[in-house]
């Protein structure tokens, strides 16, 4: 019986030795576990509270707010940058640039306004808009000057906002003008016929298909709409007349559609001057202080999704390969 004792023994505290290595590992295990968890609460908490912190400064500094009256900037000239194809879905769109007009004609330090214009032009509607929406508020703020600086291009729609401005400032290279109005398709009435092809179009109300490419051209139609672009080419006209008064020259091309150089504009009374935007700020409004009051909405966009990158970037790194297959 002593034999039989001392030799299953070691066999139990082999065993028992065996259930403590076992317990030992899932004590540290669910340590380990706690401890990163913490870590990721921490983590997220601080990026959470980055991220609110980021969202209050963009809110800020919005033009729905007064940059210069938070900041301490004091006396400044506003800034708003029209870029880009004018359209309803476009950032150079009236619902995007109006709030941002409206603010810099409220801040009290606003000492004058700079339109700074890139675009080719666009939308007549968007840019009736803006122009009307111009005309408004330099006639409520009458002690506040609006001047147009055109940098690389500001034709057609383009200019058509920069005739409420006051002044035009263009560079000597700028291209301004194109006053005028278009449009333009494909006709492939041709094409069908020489492929054999069938063109099946129904309609209520006898012109409702008149600009389809694939049927033929009706004399009246075309008649007509040529007859709506001369409509908008005058209220066009009307406009830039209205806006530039007596100082544009008595020149039938200057409503041809055609642009020109900003050195010729100025011979044509299109532009007033030549000088960049911290020319106009510094010496014709006198307040070398620039604010920038263009709206930055896709700002926020981009900021998130670089953020989520970010994050995504990180918790690659920290989850590593052997934890994801966890």
């Amino acid at each position: 019986m002593n034999e039989n004792s001392t030799t299953t023994q070691p066999a139990d505290n082999s065993n028992n030795q065996w259930q403590q290595e076992v317990l030992s590992k899932l004590v540290f295990a669910s340590l380990n576990e706690q401890r990163r968890t913490r870590r990721w609460n921490i983590f997220f908490k601080a990026m959470f509270l980055a991220y609110l912190f980021i969202l209050l400064a963009v809110v800020l500094i919005s033009p729905g707010s007064s940059t210069s009256e938070h900041f301490g900037v004091g006396k400044h000239t506003a800034l708003i940058d029209i870029k880009g194809v004018i359209a309803a879905d476009a950032k150079a769109s009236a619902d995007h640039l109006l709030p941002a007009l409206r603010a810099a004609f409220k801040d009290k330090n606003t000492q004058g306004i700079i339109l700074r214009i890139n675009s080719p032009g666009g939308s007549p509607v968007q840019s009736g808009y803006i122009y009307d929406e111009i005309k408004r508020l330099r006639e409520q703020y009458k002690n506040i000057k609006v001047y147009a600086v055109i940098t690389d291009i500001g034709a057609s729609g383009a200019y058509y906002i920069a005739s409420a401005a006051d002044d035009i400032y263009a560079d000597k290279a700028s291209l301004v003008g194109s006053i005028g109005v278009i449009m333009n398709g494909f006709g492939f009435v041709g094409a069908m016929n020489k492929l054999g092809i069938e063109r099946r179009l129904y309609t209520a109300g006898e012109h409702k298909g008149f600009l389809d490419p694939f049927s033929p051209q009706r004399k009246e139609e075309t008649t007509h709409i040529k007859q709506v672009l001369a409509d908008v080419h005058q209220q066009f006209i009307n406009a830039v007349k209205q806006g530039r008064g007596k100082r544009l020259k008595n020149d039938p091309a200057l409503f041809s559609g055609l642009i020109w150089s900003g050195e010729e504009g100025m011979q044509l009374g299109l532009v007033d001057g030549l000088g960049s935007s911290s020319y106009v700020a510094r010496e014709i409004i006198k307040a070398e202080k620039i604010v920038d009051f263009t709206p930055h909405e896709e700002f926020f966009d981009r900021l998130s999704e670089r953020l989520g990158t970010s994050i995504s970037h990180s918790l690659l790194q920290q989850l590593g390969p052997s934890s994801a297959i966890q």
